[in-house]
């Protein structure tokens, strides 16, 4: 049975906030690195989480929805805080490749959720796209913080 289209909404905007929260997250790591190859990739990061809400908020404008703007979760919230107190206290590169870990973790349960849904032929191809490279950033970052320990 397909998801209704108010739950279809639901679930891209909580997608939209995931990918806030990750830009959002990646700019302050990026900001707090010291590795200038890191900075680099964390901001293209950052930017591609950016492309992601956009065309995630277009497709809940088709849909004749409300898109989830610039906010990001609550949760979202809470992790970059966090973030920036871990990365004040112990300054170390390995430390925030282990929150951005941690919040790429929580990006790729969001869109597995999602993607349990039966998302119509339209929908299903962007999530599925945007979830593989949400995975493989996350792998990159695993392995980064794996060098760096």
């Amino acid at each position: 049975m397909a998801v209704n289209r108010e739950e279809l909404i639901t679930c891209l905007n909580d997608l939209i906030e995931t990918c806030r929260d990750g830009e959002k997250g990646f700019t302050a790591a990026a900001e707090n690195l010291t590795n200038d190859s890191l900075k680099a990739y964390f901001r293209r990061c950052s930017s591609q989480r950016a492309q992601f809400a956009s065309e995630l908020q277009a497709e809940v404008r088709q849909l004749g929805g409300t898109a989830a703007e610039n906010s990001g979760s609550v949760s979202g919230l809470f992790h970059r805080g966090w973030m920036n107190i871990k990365s004040a206290i112990s300054g170390g590169d390995e430390s925030i490749l282990s929150e951005c870990e941690w919040g790429e973790d929580s990006a790729l349960r969001n869109y597995e959720r999602v993607l349990k849904q039966n998302l119509p032929p339209n929908v299903l191809p962007v999530v599925k796209h945007q979830y593989t490279q949400i995975k493989e950033a996350h792998n990159r970052i695993r392995d980064l913080e794996k060098r760096a320990a």
